[in-house]
């Protein structure tokens, strides 16, 4: 991709936004492939945008306040009516506030151990976004091939700084494509992906994670993407794919009895 095509800012927004054509959008995700940071950037914005989802939208089928209507029908003189800050300000301000709270707890860092504290939804707010952007990659949906697993596992294991296992998901009928390195704020991530006949794909999501902030099983689910997402010695998984509750859940159970770091 030469400089002039490179993708700015205002790109990364309005491919979250869903703002670009079709090829515009092959031409981003070719660039997030290559561009961790950016790719970190994308999954970031989703985030805060899923969150303001979760915060907001219930918003939007609840009865306006009778002293409103009252206003705005002119039934209460000028004089009378409270001094509220406009919709749009109260809004702007408690975006605000939960991005910088979002910010702050996510960049602060434990001084021990050299690992950010990790809010566990943030985590797996984080796993659907990196799981977003890949599986639906056609050229480049993996940095390292599954036909070089022992070399993608021992890459991805000296960079996290663990023993990992790529599960075996036969069974259930997916087959690894491959994985990657991705970059999860201050600390590195591993992503493995895998694939059924049908075409889906579903993905590992692994950080480390304070010991401290060991979790069972989670699940969630925004936009048709689940995820099973848990703590255990040290480090966080992520399970991810659009799949409902129970079929993903065979997964994450698969996944759990497989993994064992050391």
């Amino acid at each position: 991709m030469s400089g002039s095509d490179a993708i700015s800012v205002d790109d990364l927004n309005a491919f979250v936004d869903a703002r670009v054509t079709p090829e515009r959008m092959h031409i981003i995700e070719e660039w997030l492939a290559g561009h961790p940071d950016d790719a970190a950037t994308v999954w970031a914005y989703r985030s805060q945008n899923s969150k303001l989802h979760e915060a907001y939208d219930g918003r939007l089928d609840e009865a306006v306040p009778a002293p409103m209507l009252a206003i705005v029908a002119g039934r209460i003189p000028v004089a009378s009516r409270p001094r509220v800050a406009p919709s749009w300000m109260r809004f702007a301000a408690a975006c605000a506030l939960l991005v910088a709270g979002a910010v702050g707890g996510w960049f602060a860092h434990d001084t021990q151990r050299g690992v950010a504290p990790l809010p566990i939804a943030t985590f797996a707010d984080h796993a659907i976004g990196a799981h977003r952007v890949f599986a639906a990659e056609v050229r480049h949906p993996v940095e390292v091939l599954a036909d070089q697993e022992a070399h993608l596992v021992a890459w991805l294991s000296k960079r996290l700084g663990t023993k990992l296992r790529a599960p075996r998901l036969t069974d259930a009928g997916f087959n690894l494509v491959g994985g990657r390195l991705l970059a999860d704020g201050t600390n590195p991530a591993a992503q493995l992906m895998y694939e059924n006949a049908n075409g889906l794909r579903v993905t590992l999501y692994v950080r480390s994670a304070r010991s401290d902030l060991e979790t069972s099983f989670r699940f969630t689910k925004h936009d048709g993407v689940s995820a099973f997402y848990w703590i255990d010695r040290n480090y966080a998984y992520a399970i991810v794919a659009p799949l409902e509750r129970n079929g993903l859940m065979e997964l994450a159970r698969k996944v759990y009895a497989t993994i064992e770091p050391e």
